[in-house]
């Protein structure tokens, strides 16, 4: 939340910031002129991006969702714990696995270090209810194949269709020892298809968040070819 409302801090000032320097009031800064042509050209301003979560949306797309994600978090304050979690509204998503990992960790006394992460795929796709351990996520897309809703599992692609929702995810915490052997793609999770990133001071890739295992009958070696993520 604190880097949201840094974000949204940065949006408020330069705005009221390129008002006053129009009005003459207020010397137009290189900064300020770079955002406001930016904005008479749609684009997203490199100040807003550069205090933001990452995102490759026009100006539109961007201030739209971000209004979604206040709005995430805002009935995340007001209702309390959400079942579903929006994985991709989330500024800094190693943080809140991270945080998953904590609880089973507090909650059956083991240590964090011996954990993984298993991830279902239930067929109720609409919980209205937290399930007992782990948390339930949406919002993520793929990006080579699709999802085959009546044999759930990963297809081909259907012709000139590039991006297809993925289903629920149950992330769940479990022991190394205890992860599930069965037929899977190991699927790279990132935050944007650029697919590129750096490692920031915190260790973790500014894109690439982690590995997900997703229902395959056909072979891994398929999938990596098609560069499915």
């Amino acid at each position: 939340l604190t880097r949201f409302n840094n974000l949204t801090g940065v949006i408020t000032s330069s705005l009221k910031d390129i008002l006053k320097a129009i009005k003459g009031l207020l010397l137009m800064s290189e900064d300020l002129e770079s955002v406001f042509h930016s904005l008479f050209n749609g684009k997203t301003p490199a100040m807003w991006l550069a205090n933001s979560y990452p995102s490759l949306k026009p100006l539109g797309g961007y201030t739209n969702d971000f209004l979604e994600r206040l709005k995430f978090f805002q009935t995340w304050i007001d209702r309390g714990i959400p079942v579903l979690f929006w994985i991709s509204g989330i500024y800094f998503t190693q943080a809140f696995t991270t945080g998953a990992s904590q609880n089973f960790a507090r909650k059956y006394t083991i240590p964090i270090d011996t954990l993984t992460f298993d991830f279902h795929m239930p067929k109720e796709q609409e919980p209205t209810s937290k399930p007992e351990n782990g948390v339930y996520t949406y919002g993520t897309f793929l990006e080579g194949c699709k999802w085959n809703w009546n044999r759930w599992e990963l297809a081909e692609s259907d012709p000139k269709v590039l991006y297809t929702p993925v289903p629920m995810v149950w992330i769940v915490p479990c022991k190394k020892e205890e992860l599930r052997e069965f037929p899977s793609y190991e699927c790279p999770l990132y935050k944007v298809s650029t697919r590129k990133g750096v490692l920031s001071t915190t260790g973790h890739s500014t894109n690439f968040v982690m590995p997900i295992r997703l229902n395959s009958t056909i072979p891994e070696a398929h999938w990596v070819k098609r560069g499915v993520a």
